[in-house]
């Protein structure tokens, strides 16, 4: 898609940019997150501002934001607008300390000797939050000795 001042594109055109159907442009238009313009025949007519909102719809739904919390986004009223934007920080902290367990779970995983992954402390105390506090004692491992407030929540 060349970018001029004046440059104009089809749904099509925009679909096949980004890879998605057409009706999903057409059902961002229905919600109120795009607002292309029309030509003369009634045709979808999308400009370089439509196709950056396209771009921050995709970088948003990636990022786990509902087409609500993006409405809020692209809104020029911002009322509400920092309330969800702070809502939607909170989550991406949250989902972002999930996977910082499970790339650590995966690294253990990846170098562990031990036969069954799911015996292994140091492997264990990756999902120890999700295992509720259990009590388990003190052991040995070829990694060192990992003590059991290791393997309990706190």
């Amino acid at each position: 898609m060349k970018s001029s001042p004046s440059s104009r594109w089809s749904v099509g055109d925009v679909a096949g940019r980004f890879g998605l159907p057409t009706n999903v442009l057409r059902h961002w238009e229905s919600v109120g997150l795009l607002f292309p313009q029309r030509d003369a025949a009634g045709r979808r007519r999308y400009g370089e501002d439509d196709v950056v909102r396209v771009a921050v719809i995709l970088r948003s739904k990636a990022s786990g934001m509902s087409l609500d919390q993006i409405a809020h986004l692209l809104e020029r009223d911002m009322s509400g607008r920092h309330e969800v934007l702070q809502a939607h920080l909170d989550d991406l902290d949250r989902r972002m300390a999930e996977m910082q367990h499970s790339k650590a779970m995966t690294e253990h995983a990846l170098r562990c000797s031990a036969h069954d992954i799911s015996t292994c402390p140091r492997f264990r105390a990756e999902v120890i939050d999700v295992l509720d506090g259990f009590p388990a004692p003190d052991v040995e491992h070829s990694h060192g000795r990992v003590p059991a407030n290791a393997l309990r929540m706190s």
